[in-house]
């Protein structure tokens, strides 16, 4: 992995961190996130999962799935294993995960027998074929996962071919306009380029992550060469989630995105 020495600051889950722009080189970055995961992950960037798409949006709201009784569902970056819960107890007929973390995986597992569930789960980057079944799932998602690909066109093109035709891909990530602006002194100010997309390590705790933001724009024309059609794009903050905090982020929702959630079907 080449570093440079061009140093630059983000913002992960309203914090501002620093980070050191590098040149990509995706077995390094499934090494150190897997790492990342396999660890501390969980305790500092906590889990996401359904019924919440991220900050302030809800599927009880959105209801972006609609009725999901006898449907096959296959989660990409199945973390602790509550969003698969939370559709296997609307009567989903199979659960199926994949994460890059064999300890999430096993998380995901005692979670599922934990609640009379179980899955059949992957531990593999999402980029690479792992023999996950092709044409054969209704819906695939990910709830703050997806963003973590190395690959995000070819992760686009492999789960168009897991889902049958007309079938539903629904994923969440992170507003990239998010992670541009910064509160100081009651002040929004920005912090970084929106147009920047290169990737970036960050020191958390004891350990590493890297990541990249992408623009929106990258994400919607990725589902589209993937054969993708968007039926929605939801990026407003919930006004009732909002009320229930009072803080900088809950302030900064009010004013810019910090989640979006995409739905499309597969043509």
């Amino acid at each position: 992995m080449n570093k440079n020495s061009a140093y630059r600051t983000n913002i992960i889950g309203g914090d501002e961190v620093s980070a050191v722009s590098f040149d990509l080189d995706k077995r390094m970055i499934h090494e150190t996130n897997t790492l990342f995961w396999d660890t501390e992950g969980n305790d500092i960037l906590g889990a996401i999962s359904l019924p919440l798409y991220g900050a302030f949006i809800s599927e009880e709201v959105c209801q972006l799935f609609g009725d999901v009784s006898g449907r096959k569902v296959l989660e990409i970056g199945c973390g602790s294993g509550q969003s698969l819960q939370y559709l296997g107890e609307r009567q989903a007929s199979e659960l199926w995960g994949i994460d890059l973390s064999e300890n999430q995986i096993e998380k995901t597992r005692q979670h599922l027998t934990g609640h009379g569930l179980s899955a059949t789960l992957i531990c593999s980057p999402m980029e690479e074929e792992c023999g996950i079944p092709e044409d054969y799932f209704d819906y695939v998602y990910s709830i703050y996962a997806i963003g973590w690909t190395t690959d995000l066109e070819g992760t686009f093109r492999r789960i168009a071919t897991y889902l049958k035709k007309d079938g539903v891909f629904i994923f969440s990530w992170s507003h990239p306009i998010h992670k541009c602006v910064a509160v100081e002194d009651d002040k929004f100010v920005f912090k970084k380029n929106y147009f920047d997309e290169s990737w970036y390590s960050v020191t958390l705790g004891e350990n590493t992550l890297t990541l990249s933001d992408r623009e929106l724009s990258t994400y919607v024309n990725a589902l589209a060469k993937a054969g993708f059609v968007i039926e929605q794009m939801i990026e407003d903050s919930d006004e009732e989630i909002m009320q229930s905090q009072n803080n900088d982020f809950a302030k900064k929702a009010k004013m810019l995105p910090v989640t979006f959630v995409i739905k499309a079907r597969k043509l």
